[in-house]
């Protein structure tokens, strides 16, 4: 049986990293949980993420994955190292990949930051992109309204503008060049959130540099799949899975139309 790359977030917003592991290692299967009965998690205690992050774990570790992906900025922030005490496969965050894009891509080295309260609180981008480089200022705004306004499907709404612009109007005025989404959720919104910010500053989603960690890891543990057939991925999760299945079925639409794919609610809640 081939094993899996486990795959877990808040809500939808993994399927941008989904989206970009399909791309990349379009013969790995994905196990995706999204924890759509508990989203968001930027608002509430770093407590009860973690908790939520174990939980989430222990149920995809049945599966026997040969990889754990936090694909949420929140957990990845506050339970990722937890995470990695407690399996023996490799765990991988979204926010050292973001935070690396954007030192790869800044001039100015002047880097806004949009993310929930918990990852804005937790202020583990500044940690991140000041371990990578000193020569840098950083420029956070949490931006609490998006992620649910995504978990909606009105991220294609003639609302979304609005919800952006206001989201994002104490950014405007700073001298920044790059913008890290440090939200998963965020790159739905990706159209408006360019228009809101002008040309002049480059948007920086850290789903591709994390897909491209999962291939580096992947490789250097001799644990691509060997084989060529075509995988079949499943995707769990907590709450209704009507939105939920809409809005993956959308985002994915050309990477799973010819692929067989698994749609379960789990029973952990």
């Amino acid at each position: 049986m081939q094993q899996a790359i486990a795959v877990l977030d808040s809500g939808v917003g993994g399927l941008t990293v989904v989206k970009e592991i399909m791309k990349q290692l379009p013969h790995e299967k994905v196990i995706y949980f999204g924890d759509t009965a508990r989203s968001p998690y930027g608002p509430r205690p770093a407590s009860e993420v973690r908790h939520f992050t174990r939980q989430i774990v222990d149920y995809l570790l049945q599966f026997n994955p040969k990889m754990i992906v936090i694909a949420c900025n929140t957990a990845t922030a506050v339970a990722i190292e937890d995470i990695r005490a407690r399996v023996s496969i490799p765990v991988v965050g979204v926010i050292l990949p973001g935070a690396r894009a954007a030192i790869k891509m800044t001039r100015s080295g002047m880097i806004g930051v949009i993310g929930t309260d918990g990852t804005i609180r937790s202020q583990a981008y500044e940690t991140a992109l000041r371990q990578i480089s000193t020569d840098i200022h950083v420029y956070s705004e949490a931006c609490p309204l998006l992620a649910p306004f995504v978990e909606r499907g009105l991220f294609s709404s003639d609302r979304a503008h609005s919800i952006v612009e206001q989201s994002l109007s104490p950014l405007k005025d700073k001298p920044i060049d790059c913008l890290i989404l440090g939200c998963t959720h965020y790159p739905f919104l990706m159209e408006s959130i360019s228009q809101v910010m002008g040309p002049k500053v480059t948007l920086i989603s850290s789903a591709e540099e994390t897909a491209r960690d999962i291939s580096t890891i992947l490789s250097q543990r001799s644990m691509q799949t060997k084989s060529n057939e075509i995988p079949v991925h499943q995707f769990f999760c907590s709450g209704t899975p009507t939105v939920f299945r809409q809005i993956a079925e959308n985002w994915l639409k050309e990477y799973i139309s010819i692929m067989p794919v698994v749609w379960q609610v789990p029973t952990i809640i």
